[in-house]
Parts: structure tokens; sequence; C-alpha cells
């Protein structure tokens, strides 16, 4: 059996809504019943205060000594009866009213008497002498009978309405909820490859939801859109390292000459370096494109991340005698998840390298104020008007350079500043004569 939060909603909104309706209507009824007993209580007994006055003013000195018993002239007249005392002795009584007293003789006023196994409401009055009583009682049942007979009234719609509400607010609840059955059958229905977004022409409650469905789906897009283009990079790339191994391997399989043997064995090394940083990017540009789809934040210091990278580019400065400096503060906390600083200061230090002849200064620089900035600049041949344009395309590498490179490095750079809102701007290097890159960080 489904729990009550498990169950329809619209079952629910029904169910609740006939309850509290059933509720109000029996707060109302109670309600009904004391307010209406109140008032023909009272008017009741206004009756027989009044019928006592009459019977009393008709009283009179001369009293017959003979007993009379009224005549019944109508079928409820028995429900009330009345008295006429004399010196304590019965001068008069209604067909239904009792021998004995309904009330003690005396006591005059309202009050609540049982006489023959009957439950009267009996009013008592002297007449106009002072040994003549009037007594006039009504009884109890006939006035729930009264009472019953106006509730009956008011009942019996109520109760013949309910299914005719029911019905109705099914229906409300129904139609009102029709938009989350059609958006529950678009969802249901939808390709997982479809990227066009759910309609926001919905209700105002039902639009928050559309809203968070479509920027889901937006992220899901975003990710699956990098999986293909991750794995579209890996095969375009990876295919010619790849087959420049496979190619030296059987030229070192097939050589003679120990010299030979050597040249093709270090181009089969330099091809495995060139996958193994080939493989290094696509994994940072997954976990970029992951990152963003995920939406993660973290804070670093710049500053620590920036020296243990240079730390590991060392060995391949040294291999070129080029000179690798760096310029920074002690610390310097950026917005950023931890590991992405080392990632552009890499790739912007890597392509210096690279691009940049045996020998040459690559300067690295942080700058606190007025907002975080880096700035990597060297004295290598820089880049034409045409090669800055295209320069962060994927697989773009500079025409007629020497350079071993796959081009994923400035679509790395680019990525981290699409993501965190980074400003990149390359131009020539004033000092170094080179190609200059100064990324600013934006506004805490």
């Amino acid at each position: 059996m489904k729990s009550w939060s498990q169950s329809s909603l619209q079952w629910r909104l029904t169910f609740s809504l006939l309850m509290a309706t059933g509720l109000i209507w029996l707060l109302v009824l109670v309600m009904t019943w004391f307010k209406t007993e109140h008032e023909l209580s009272e008017l009741l007994d206004a009756h027989l205060a009044q019928t006592a006055a009459v019977l009393a003013v008709q009283t009179d000195d001369a009293h017959d000594d003979d007993f009379t018993t009224a005549a019944v002239l109508h079928k409820y007249q028995p429900r009330v009866a009345f008295q006429i005392w004399h010196d304590k002795a019965l001068m008069a009584r209604s067909a239904g009213a009792p021998i004995a007293p309904f009330a003690p003789l005396g006591q005059s006023g309202i009050s609540d008497q049982w006489q023959g196994q009957k439950y009267w409401r009996v009013f008592a009055t002297p007449g106009r002498e002072e040994d003549v009583w009037v007594v006039v009682a009504e009884l109890h049942s006939a006035r729930n009978d009264i009472l019953m007979a106006g509730l009956q009234s008011a009942i019996v719609p109520m109760l013949l309405a309910l299914p005719v509400l029911a019905f109705l607010i099914w229906g409300a609840i129904f139609k009102s909820l029709a938009p989350l059955r059609q958006l529950s059958l678009s969802v249901s229905q939808r390709h997982p490859d479809a990227r066009q977004p759910l309609s926001e022409q919905v209700s105002a409650e039902v639009k928050p939801l559309v809203e968070a469905l479509n920027r889901l789906f937006e992220k899901m897009a975003l990710q699956m859109e990098g999986e293909r283009r991750f794995t579209a990079d890996a095969a375009h790339e990876l295919r010619t390292p790849i087959a420049a191994i496979r190619m030296q391997a059987q030229v070192a399989r097939g050589a003679h000459e120990d010299i030979d043997r050597k040249s093709a064995l270090d181009a089969v090394l330099q091809g495995c370096d060139r996958a193994t940083r080939l493989v290094a990017q696509l994994l940072q540009l997954a976990r970029l494109e992951a990152d963003d789809a995920a939406g993660g934040v973290g804070h670093c210091d710049a500053v620590m991340e920036t020296r243990t990278t240079l730390a590991d580019l060392g060995s391949q400065a040294l291999a070129r005698w080029q000179n690798l400096s760096l310029n920074a503060p002690e610390s310097l906390p950026l917005a950023m998840p931890p590991g992405l600083v080392g990632v552009l200061v890499g790739n912007l230090v890597d392509n210096a390298q690279r691009y940049s002849p045996e020998g040459a200064s690559i300067h690295v620089q942080w700058h606190a104020t007025p907002r975080p900035q880096l700035v990597v600049q060297d004295s290598g041949p820089g880049l034409n008007t045409a090669d800055l344009a295209r320069l962060g395309d994927r697989f773009f590498r500079v025409a007629a350079n020497g350079a071993d490179g796959s081009g994923l490095g400035w679509s790395i750079v680019r990525r981290l500043a699409q993501r965190y809102r980074l400003q990149v701007v390359v131009d020539r290097s004033a000092e170094l004569g080179g190609l200059r890159v100064v990324v600013t960080w934006p506004e805490v």
C-alpha cells in the first residue's frame, strides 16, 4: 500500500478538500444545532407562557366543582398539555395531561419535569386568584422533532451536494494538473540527444520546474557534447603519433645498423612523449568541461601552484638552455578549484618553451592589485596577425614552425577563460620581443 506522500497528487488534493469541506460543514451544523435549539426553545417557551397567560385570565371565582377534560381537536394536541388547579384540586386538564401536577404548585416559571415517564417542558403561573394555578407543559420530544425537521432541511441538501461537489473538485484539480501531465509526457517522449528546451508557456506553479529541467538538460547537453568532442579529439589526434610510433618501431626492427636502429628508437620515444603529452591535454580538456557542467567552485593559492608547475617544467627548460623565471608575491588566493591555475600556467609556459628557440627567456609574473593578473612572455618569434586570430582553435598549429605540439594548449586556456570569465590579451612583448599573454581575473 502506498504511503500518503507517494499517492496521487490529484487524489490527495481531492481527499483533502473534501475532508476540509466536510469538517467545515460539520462545524456549521453543530453551531446551527445549538443556535436553532436555543432560538426554538425561547420561542416555544414564549408560546407556553402566552398560553398560560390566556388560561390564567379566563379563570375566575365561579369555579365549577365538576372536573373538566378538554377535547382533542388536533392530532398534535397531545404534545401540549395544561392543568388548572384550584385550592390544590385539579379543576381542568387537557386530554394528554396526567392527574398529578406537572410541577410543584406554588412554584411559578419555566422548569423541566418528568411526569408519566415523559419529559416535559413546564410553565406554571398563578391565576387571577391566589389559590388558582395554571400549568402548561410541552413534550421535549415534540421540540426535538421540530428541531430535527428544521435541521434535516439543511442537512439533506448538503449531503446531496457532497457527491456533486466531489465531482466538481476532482474535475477542477484534473484540469489544473493537466500541465504536469503534459510535462511528464514531454519528458518521457524526449529523445536522449534532444537539445531543444521545454516550452516555458506554462502556469506560474509549473514554470520553476520547467526552468530547472531546462537548466539540467543544458548541462547534460554540454556534458554529452564534451564527451563527444573528447572522443573525436582523441581519435583524431592520437592516430598520428600512434602511427608514427608503429612506423618507427618497424624501422627499428628492420634496421641493420646500430645508428639507424638508435635513430628509430629515439623517434619511438619522441612519439611516446608526444602521445603522453596529448593524452594529458585531452584529459585536462575533459576535466574542464566536466567541471563546467557540474559548476564546480573552489579556492587555491595561485603562486604556490605556479611554483609547482614551473618546477615540473624546469627539466624541459634545462634541456633547451632556456631561462625560466618567476616574479610573484608570497601568496595570492584565487577563486578557482585547486589545480586549474597549474593547468593554465603549464599550458602557457609549455607553449612558450616549444615555440621559443634554445636559450630563450620566459618570464612569469603575478600581480595582485588592482585585480589578479598573470603575465607570461617570451623572447621567441611571436605570432603574426592571421595566426593570432586563429589562436585557440583546436589542433591549430602555427605553419612553418618545427615545434612538436598538438594545438590543444590554447584550447585549454580559452576554455578556462570562458569558464571563469578571465580576460586574455595576446600581443608582442615590449620587454623580450616575443609573445606576451596577459590573463586578468574579474573583480570579486
